[in-house]
């Protein structure tokens, strides 16, 4: 009767051990997690690992930069890129152009000698500062496509200007002697001369200024056939 009493008494207490709830350990960075309370502290779950937040930009991960988080109008990152210990997004895209598309206005110096790097991308050569010209984030550059293009640009006073496409703001390179040191540019930048700025009334200080910009079209060519 003991020996019986013994393995039911086991039995029980295997039972009961197989009702207690799972409590799954904490994951660190690239660790196995199954949901995002896997991952400890700001990490969170992404294709079975924890990894940085992609919405937080955290650097937590050594050697794990985060994954970069997709825009709100659809442009996704292509990957990212470290300056200095922060890590910034970079891009080969930029939004839909429209009728009125949205942008980011920022100054650029298209002089040599200055902060505006090297020479413009679609001409190979330095530009005046008083000349109207921008250049335009990776994704709108498209390839030298628009080099030479004339755009125009509203500001939210009312004010608007046409400018010349001349460069590139590059959305997937930065941070070395090329680019001035600086990061890669953001996907819906508009770089523009002082004399843009000055002619839409804004305060270059400012630093960065919404607008919205469009391309200007270019006037059918009319072909004549003749006939003898």
């Amino acid at each position: 009767m003991r020996k019986s009493t013994l393995i039911f008494l086991i039995y029980l207490l295997f039972q009961l051990i197989s009702l207690l709830p799972h409590v799954a350990s904490i994951s660190n960075c690239n660790e196995p997690c199954r949901n995002l309370n896997d991952c400890d502290g700001q990490l969170i779950c992404i294709d079975g690992k924890c990894h940085d937040d992609p919405t937080e930009m955290t650097n937590i991960c050594q050697g794990n930069p985060p994954v970069p988080a997709p825009s709100a109008d659809g442009c996704s990152p292509s990957g990212n890129l470290t300056c200095n210990g922060t890590s910034y997004p970079t891009y080969s895209c930029s939004p839909a152009i429209t009728s009125s598309t949205p942008a980011k206005l920022t100054n650029n110096n298209f002089s040599q000698g200055d902060d505006g790097g090297g020479p413009s991308e679609c001409d190979g050569k330095y530009h005046s500062n008083k000349n109207l010209i921008v250049g335009l984030s990776t994704g709108w550059y498209n390839g030298g496509t628009r080099c030479n293009q004339v755009i125009h640009i509203q500001a939210d006073n009312g004010r608007s200007v046409k400018a010349k496409v001349v460069d590139e703001c590059d959305s997937r390179h930065g941070c070395d002697e090329e680019h001035p040191r600086q990061p890669p540019c953001e996907y819906d930048i508009v770089n523009a001369s002082d004399a843009v700025w000055e002619a839409l009334g804004l305060n270059i200080d400012d630093g960065v200024v919404n607008v919205t910009w469009f391309e200007e079209k270019k006037s059918p060519v009319l072909v004549l056939s003749c006939t003898f």
